[in-house]
């Protein structure tokens, strides 16, 4: 049974499962869906994900795909879910490396979370040139890949990076402010949104992004060890 999301982008089993009507609606989208859905675990997924060729544009200008940083054990109590790779991520071939990426580890260890037992993704494979938002047609023709990542990991829990991440989810036109805080059941994942870590960069230390994500990131923390519902 699906569950509904603004914009009808969710299929029989949720995000990124064949058979939503914006899937449809875009080429290309079903069959990176059905190729992800077909994979058995997460090496053979990222193999295939490195060959993905459904965003012209994206594998015309990237440099690697970064399929997503998995433990060891291929499972995850809890997945961070971002935009899309940058520059130096785009280099190097693993989400959240830069400068965010420092700063989404310090405010990690600060809520008593490690960074190698987190499952960390992102919406896109793929680095936007110039590093601009996601298109909408781009983040439908990577939902599968991201879908069929959280399935093989099986997280607790998944936490949304910034709007975009938390539109994947939750709603075209959906705020932070309307669903930060509490925890969403979106086709059967417990689902938690917060701000994104280039936006807590932006705004500087003292900026509500900052204290935002630290406070979420606490709160996630809480809620994996029993203590919060």
């Amino acid at each position: 049974m699906s569950v509904p999301r603004a914009g009808g982008a969710v299929g029989p089993r949720g995000p990124g499962q064949p058979g939503g009507p914006r899937l449809r609606l875009v080429p290309g989208a079903l069959e990176g869906a059905a190729t992800a859905a077909g994979c058995p675990d997460w090496d053979t997924l990222a193999t295939a994900s490195r060959a993905c060729v459904a965003c012209r544009e994206l594998a015309a200008t990237r440099t690697t795909v970064v399929v997503g940083d998995a433990p060891p054990a291929r499972t995850a109590r809890l997945a961070l879910v971002g935009e899309a790779p940058g520059a130096d991520e785009d280099r190097i071939g693993r989400p959240f490396v830069g400068r965010a990426g420092q700063l989404l580890d310090e405010v990690l260890a600060e809520a008593g979370l490690v960074r190698a037992e987190v499952a960390v993704l992102n919406v896109l494979q793929c680095r936007p040139p110039g590093n601009r938002a996601p298109k909408p047609a781009e983040a439908t023709r990577c939902r599968g890949w991201l879908s069929r990542k959280l399935d093989l990991l099986g997280p607790e829990l998944v936490c949304t990076l910034g709007r975009t991440a938390a539109a994947e989810f939750l709603g075209r036109g959906v705020s932070l402010a309307s669903v930060r805080g509490r925890v969403h059941d979106v086709a059967g994942r417990r689902v938690v949104a917060t701000f994104h870590p280039s936006a807590a960069i932006r705004w500087g230390p003292a900026g509500a992004p900052l204290a935002g994500l630290r406070a979420d990131l606490a709160y996630v923390a809480a809620l994996l060890a029993g203590e919060r519902r």
